[in-house]
């Protein structure tokens, strides 16, 4: 369980070509095995990128109709590798799709898929819009799975706003978290690297964020920077913004190390109104 390995995020700069971006992918998993990487990661829509209600739900396709499963699922066999595709988009009926995530065992089959649960739906004060809960259907469930290192928590991009998963995880035993992501520019930059260091830091555990970058379909533009963070909250790996590999080597001695130094998950607190019965502070244990 204490195995050092090596973990890898493939950041893409994903279009609306099917084809062409499963080849992209796959070229960027095969550099990041080449370079002894055991666990690759690629971003939140991985296989595409595309502007509009109407012209998602157009492109999207039924989870066992996906080209896409079978090419990553025989790569993560021929490779002997765990590999995270961040997300597709996958049609549920002719109105919902499901922002999904999937793991795929060294073996080449499916350990685990999670629906991203928090759906994006803002107002970027830099004049674009997001409507996420319009075109899919919010996940219902989280997924845990065990890893030779450990369990690995999955979520997707604007899950990471919300800390209490991320710590659900951590005191249900995980020492990973998975956070695929195509962050908007704006908001990247103000708050990317601070938030997924909180929740490493918050938690103790290895936070892996592959991400989009650059321009998308329609003028959208992510913000790159996927990152490799220690359970301490350092930055092992920083992919800049343009799209490429980059790797970090993970000891997970490190989640006891730091959960030891700073026992936070022990625990919880809940908040009263200041003036009741209860009093402003309660642990619940």
């Amino acid at each position: 369980m204490n195995e050092v390995f090596t973990a890898a995020c493939v950041q893409m700069n994903t279009g609306d070509d099917l084809e062409a971006n499963v080849a992209d992918a796959m070229a960027g998993i095969r550099e990041a095995a080449s370079k002894g990487a055991r666990f690759v990661a690629t971003p939140e829509n991985t296989t595409m990128i595309v502007k509009g209600r109407a012209a998602i739900l157009a492109k999207a396709l039924p989870e066992a109709e996906h080209p896409a499963m079978t090419a990553f699922a025989s790569l993560a066999e021929e490779l002997g590798i765990w590999l995270l595709i961040g997300s597709l988009t996958v049609k549920l009926n002719a109105e919902k799709a499901a922002n999904r995530s999937l793991l795929f065992a060294p073996e080449g089959g499916l350990a685990a898929r999670y629906d991203k649960i928090h759906m994006f739906d803002v107002d970027i004060p830099d004049g674009q819009s997001y409507r996420e809960s319009s075109t899919f259907r919010p996940g219902g469930e989280t997924a845990l799975v065990e890893l030779p290192w450990g369990k690995l928590g999955m979520t997707v991009c604007y899950d990471m706003r919300f800390p209490a998963l991320y710590r659900a995880y951590a005191q249900a035993g995980a020492r990973f978290l998975t956070v695929p992501s195509a962050f908007t520019r704006f908001t990247g930059e103000a708050h990317w690297h601070v938030l997924l260091r909180a929740r490493a830091i918050e938690t103790g555990c290895f936070v892996i964020a592959p991400a989009q970058c650059g321009t998308h379909a329609g003028g959208r533009q992510t913000y790159g920077h996927s990152l490799i963070v220690a359970p301490w909250g350092e930055v092992l790996a920083d992919g800049g913004t343009d799209p490429g590999v980059v790797t970090a080597e993970i000891d997970p001695a490190r989640v006891t190390e730091a959960r030891r130094m700073v026992p936070s998950l022990a625990g919880d607190w809940t908040f009263s109104p200041p003036g009741t019965d209860a009093g402003p502070l309660r642990a619940v244990n």
